[in-house]
């Protein structure tokens, strides 16, 4: 695995992934704010056709647009980012696709104790976005992704008002292959 832009202060111990983010990084394009940024943090290794990514995250929360997850990256102007982002005072279920311009979405979740779990699926030219919600998954969003032979999928974070947002993963994982029964 390797670094798309390394964060100040990062460790595994113990399977655990801890990284602190640099100040004001983000992933956006031009969408309402009119500006590009590509300098949050993504732990990840490229991954070829069909797969899927799956991790258990948390974070400390105290900052407008605190977020970690996943993401898939084709280039700097087509990626899906998704995971948990702080907005409106609580911790939000958050979903980024990126073709030249970003979208987003957001839903608040029940209560998870401060966990999630998330997998991305993708699927030639789509990327399903599912979370855990109790024993099952629920599906977040569904989004295309430029078909191309090799995207990078790895752990992301950053924190656009700020530096020193803490995030943890564990228990990431990549298969080659998409779950039976997705929408």
């Amino acid at each position: 695995m390797r670094w798309l832009n390394r964060p100040p202060e990062w460790d595994v111990t113990d399977g655990v992934l801890t990284a602190v983010t640099g100040d004001r990084t983000d992933f956006w394009r031009e969408t309402f704010y009119g500006f590009v940024r590509d300098d949050g943090h993504v732990y990840g290794l490229d991954v070829e056709g069909v797969f899927t990514a799956e991790v258990t995250f948390s974070g400390d929360y105290e900052t407008l647009y605190d977020q970690l997850g996943l993401m898939v990256r084709v280039d700097d102007g087509n990626w899906v980012k998704a995971g948990v982002e702080f907005t409106d005072g609580v911790p939000h279920l958050s979903a980024v696709v990126t073709h030249g311009v970003s979208d987003w979405s957001v839903v608040r979740p029940a209560d998870t104790g401060g966990e999630f779990t998330l997998r991305l699926v993708r699927r030639y030219d789509s990327v399903q976005i599912q979370y855990r919600d109790g024993d099952g998954w629920q599906m977040l969003r569904m989004g295309p992704l430029v078909p191309a032979e090799r995207a990078f999928v790895g752990l992301m974070c950053c924190s656009p008002q700020r530096a020193g947002f803490r995030a943890r993963f564990r228990d990431f994982t990549v298969t080659g292959e998409a779950p039976e029964g997705l929408h």
